[in-house]
């Protein structure tokens, strides 16, 4: 009698209504208060290796306090794109709180650095540059005013944990910003200004200067050091000398660790742990730092992470360990789990990194969606098992991105939001945000501000937008996507199926892609059997398995089918 209510069910969603709601009644995402949006998701479980995280220059995606847009005298005109443009962390807010964020499936936010950056500017070829993006670090201990306060900060955190989302913070431990000439240089037993960085073997890449004027932390040493005295007179006229001195004092003596510079900056990267239960840092510049400092970093994360929950239980949003994922620049899944020197190969897996971002999608993307998944799904489900890799086709450093001139931007949804692993959504790829400006130099192209114009008035800006929401909600509420294993299930018309199995948890899903317009027959035998309900997420339809195949009747060309609820 079930199954015969449940066909009948389904023959009403044929012909009666092709575009049918799930028999869960559809809520207004406007109505909702956070927390029932989070429980909208609380069934499916949360996976790192899976995450679909959104990655955003915080100066440059919104700006949600536009009265505090300029600060330390930073009013010297600019090269294009090198200045402060009035994003900051309030902006970040108010789109989780729009729910921008989980329209989209993101589960998990990545902005870049909110510390306090230089107060200068500088010349170095590229035009005159503030530190807008955040890499620029004056004072590890506090917030730049241009990104927001503290209190913004853990207004964000907090907000994003209503909705399900977790943040990742960006940190820098490999250098201080440059020297300007109200910017000093840091004292010698803290840092080097020279050599420049060879890259040729090991020491090349760790023991120097990634460019001119960067001086670069001396994080192999163990030798104590005093606090700068700029820095000590800083914290006194700000009036909290006393209490950082303090709060160093206990981390010394709780750790037992030298007062070496890397030390003093692992305590100060870990107090926004502390004090805000932030579940991640994204770590810039990783092979230009002894491997050891990430372990010791990673190792202060977790007490402080740990710590965090016992005090603040109603704000644990499950028992997932803190988040490490690692900038190897040019690391590649293709190379196994180590980075080659030359001279020396590093595991960063076994010295404190959950994950690392994945240099290699942006070439992969240009195989086919078979090669490339088939690949991902074998190298994590075997040497990368319990780890995990951070994919990407745009980002804020990296000059030869897979689609520059943005001419495929359903082709970079599929390839970036469907490979195994998880995936870096960079802000503006869901809409199309121009990766080419006129007057612009280097990487600067790539950090536009974001279009939120277009999206609002260009329709088909508007469509690749649709898209990209329907893939990534689809990723987020199915970890079999990012964490499951890959089989294809036909070739012609491309169909594959992702399995994840975690203790009790069991998550399956089809999805289809290059599918023709109308009529279409999607094989799904050994995977779904025959009389099974599917939901096809794409078109809003329901679909019953029959003769081991699902027929869909509509226009689009991307099938994304679970079993229906």
């Amino acid at each position: 009698m079930r199954k015969l209510l449940i066909a009948m069910s389904i023959l009403t969603s044929l012909f009666g209504c092709k575009n049918s709601q799930k028999e869960t009644p559809q809520k207004n995402p406007e109505t909702l208060t956070t927390n029932q949006k989070q429980d909208e998701h609380s069934k499916t479980p949360f996976v790192w290796e899976g995450a679909n995280i959104y990655f955003l220059l915080t100066d440059r995606f919104n700006n949600g306090q536009p009265e505090k847009d300029i600060n330390f005298e930073r009013k010297d005109s600019t090269a294009v794109l090198r200045g402060f443009e009035g994003g900051d962390i309030a902006g970040i807010t108010q789109k989780i709180e729009d729910g921008y964020f989980t329209d989209l499936g993101i589960n998990a936010i990545w902005f870049t650095p909110v510390v306090e950056q230089i107060h200068g500017a500088t010349d170095e070829g590229t035009g005159v540059t503030y530190g807008y993006h955040g890499y620029w670090t004056k004072d590890w201990t506090t917030i730049d005013p241009n990104f927001g306060t503290k209190k913004d900060l853990e207004n964000l955190v907090k907000t994003a944990h209503a909705n399900g989302i977790r943040v990742l913070l960006d940190v820098v431990l490999n250098h201080t910003g440059p020297v300007t000439a109200i910017d000093p240089v840091w004292p010698d037993e803290w840092v080097r200004t020279s050599p420049a960085c060879a890259f040729d073997n090991y020491e090349n890449t760790t023991a120097c200067t990634l460019v001119r004027n960067l001086p670069d932390i001396l994080t192999e040493s163990d030798e104590p050091v005093e606090l700068p005295d700029t820095l000590l007179a800083k914290w006194k006229e700000e009036g909290r000398l006393s209490q950082e001195l303090d709060e160093l004092n206990l981390f010394f003596e709780r750790t037992g660790y030298p007062r070496a510079p890397r030390f003093y900056i692992i305590k100060w990267l870990t107090d926004y742990i502390h004090e805000f239960g932030v579940d991640g840092f994204r770590v810039d510049t990783v092979k230009h730092v002894n491997e050891n400092a990430w372990a010791e970093l990673k190792k202060e994360a977790d007490y402080a992470f740990e710590t965090w929950k016992k005090k603040h239980p109603n704000g644990v949003l499950d028992d997932k360990p803190f988040y490490m994922v690692g900038e190897v620049y040019n690391y590649g899944i293709s190379g196994g789990r180590s980075f080659d020197f030359g001279d020396k190969k590093v595991d960063y897996f076994a010295n404190g990194f959950t994950s690392l971002i994945n240099f290699d999608l942006k070439n992969d993307a240009n195989q086919t969606y078979e090669k490339v998944f088939k690949k991902y799904s074998y190298l994590l489900n075997t040497k990368f098992q319990g780890k995990s890799v951070l994919n990407y086709l745009t980002s804020h450093d990296d000059g030869n991105p897979y689609d520059a001139d943005r001419s495929k931007p359903y082709r970079s949804a599929n390839m970036l939001l469907l490979t195994p692993g998880a995936s870096q959504v960079y802000y503006g790829d869901e809409t199309m945000r121009p990766l080419k400006v006129v007057g612009a130099e280097g990487d600067a192209n790539l950090r536009s501000y974001m279009n939120w114009e277009d999206l609002d008035t260009v329709p088909k800006v508007q469509k690749v937008h649709e898209h990209w929401q329907k893939l990534g909600k689809f990723r987020r509420d199915h970890p079999a996507i990012g964490a499951g294993k890959h089989k294809r299930l036909a070739k012609s018309p491309y169909v594959f199926s992702r399995t994840y199995i975690d203790g009790e948890y069991r998550d399956k899903v089809v999805v289809g892609l290059d599918l023709p317009k109308g009529k279409k027959s999607l094989r799904v035998k050994g995977f779904f059997g025959d009389g099974t309900v599917l939901y096809d997420a794409y078109s809003d339809t329901r679909v019953m398995v029959k003769n081991g195949k699902v027929v869909l009747e509509n226009d689009y060309d991307t099938a994304l089918l679970e079993p229906s609820e």
